[in-house]
């Protein structure tokens, strides 16, 4: 019996064959696409749902790609042919909200942005807010270790997670983690999970670490310079005056002219980039003010407002980057971080990298946090070489920043090829032998994070 005769004997119409579904599957939103179509789509309602798969996956040694909502930025959920795309999209309620203790059950199918809007009734939120929180899953938010505007004051997912269910590729479930504010019972699988890009297993339920409401209210303050470096170094010294602001993001010219012809703004004068801050709690005034004088002192030419209607139209400046993105050509969105005081050489190497290939690297970042998203902008369906040559050595110059490949996108099949020259041979090594542990077949998300594992 073929394998998809046995997924369809005990999984029965779960299990999705159409055209549609399986070329849907091919791609995420990185631009990539595998070589083919995959075998079938199972779109698991239930925890056993997702062991029978993997029962049936291992048993014929058959590769198994996990997916959320696709929205994935590095190729980590794309499949290819013979694989079984295992789908936990439609599991996704919420099982248990504890306000008293600051923690909710989910599982891993529910929308970020969903997740918080019934939070709210319970006044009470989940911290990581990817751009995509309108449409990607916890599920993903926590493979692939998402982060957001909010994380340089309130953490990425990493933070966030109190516990995962797993389920491992033999089908074993493990519950790791715990529901209390301390736990060192042992290694920490939880924290090794997150991030694990379905290398280790698959996410079946979360533990999730909530948060009470800020009280009071925002300020939010945009500041523009002649300069991108000029920004990026405004936006370290806020960094080093001691504020925490909620949300600092950067747009240099590209970017921010890119917004301003999408949104229809006036056109910026050539060179000028922006600083987007937002300040929250009952001190946000007195924060920002603290801000705003760090920031003119930078030379920075700056708004402030506490209306939160105002706020909301200059934040949704910098929530508008990939649809303006779209507009001037196919795209290679990447991620890099370096420390908060490196942002200034890291942006004086993306200016050189473009001198030397050619290209032309729109970028934005997390200033607060010191992740950089350069966008490699060119034309066609196929990334050319010398795009993944200058994003090479753009990845390289923010290692020697001392930084990292990827502050929360992930590897996927994007960056395997260069990770390696961060972790040092032995690590890497390490990590892979860690791999096996979980998956001795090697039947999950094969190809994926280490190319070669």
């Amino acid at each position: 019996m073929s394998v998809l005769e046995l997924l369809r004997q005990d999984l029965g119409d779960i299990v999705d064959t159409t055209a549609e579904s399986l070329e849907e599957a091919r791609a995420d939103r990185s631009g990539h696409r595998s070589p083919g179509r995959p075998l079938a789509v199972v779109r698991a309602r239930t925890v056993d749902d997702v062991q029978r798969t993997l029962r049936i996956a291992s048993a014929t040694a058959t590769s198994v790609v996990v997916r959320g909502a696709g929205t994935g930025l590095a190729g980590a959920a794309n499949a290819g042919p013979g694989q079984i795309v295992l789908s936990t999209a439609e599991m996704d309620r919420i099982i248990e909200v504890r306000p008293d203790d600051l923690l909710a059950v989910v599982e891993p199918g529910i929308l970020n942005a969903t997740l918080n809007a019934r939070l709210a009734e319970h006044d009470v939120w989940w911290a990581p807010d990817p751009a995509s929180r309108e449409i990607s899953t916890v599920g993903g938010n926590i493979a692939t270790g998402a982060g957001g505007l909010l994380c340089a004051k309130y953490g990425v997912v990493r933070d966030a997670v109190l516990g995962v269910d797993l389920v491992l590729a033999d089908g074993r479930l493990l519950r790791l983690g715990h529901r209390t504010v301390k736990g060192v019972t042992g290694l920490d699988l939880t924290s090794l999970v997150i991030g694990s890009e379905g290398r280790l297993g698959v996410i079946v339920g979360a533990t999730l670490k909530l948060r009470r409401l800020v009280e009071g209210g925002t300020c939010t303050i945009t500041a523009t310079f002649d300069s991108v470096r000029d920004a990026a170094a405004a936006s370290a010294a806020v960094t080093a005056s001691g504020a925490q602001p909620a949300i600092m993001e950067l747009m240099d010219a590209r970017m921010l002219a890119a917004v301003h012809d999408l949104l229809g703004l006036p056109v910026s004068d050539a060179g000028t980039s922006q600083l987007t801050i937002q300040t929250d709690g009952p001190g946000a005034r007195e924060e920002a003010a603290r801000i705003v004088a760090v920031l003119r002192a930078a030379g920075g030419a700056v708004v402030e407002t506490d209306d939160p209607v105002e706020g909301e139209r200059l934040l949704a400046i910098r929530r508008s980057t990939h649809p303006a993105l779209a507009a001037l050509g196919t795209t290679l969105i990447e991620d890099v971080a370096v420390p908060r005081s490196a942002m200034p050489a890291m942006f004086d190497e993306i200016a050189r990298i473009e001198q030397e290939y050619g290209v032309v690297i729109p970028t934005v970042a997390h200033a607060g946090d010191g992740n950089l998203h350069p966008n490699f902008i060119f034309d066609g369906d196929e990334v050319p070489d010398h795009i993944w040559e200058a994003a090479g050595e753009l990845f390289r110059a923010a290692i020697r920043l001392g930084g990292t490949l990827t502050g929360e996108h992930g590897i996927g099949m994007l960056k395997s090829r260069w990770l390696a020259e961060e972790l040092g041979e032995d690590q890497w090594r390490i990590q892979r032998d860690i791999v096996r542990v979980f998956d001795p077949q090697g039947i999950l998300n094969p190809g994926k994070v280490f190319s070669d594992a």
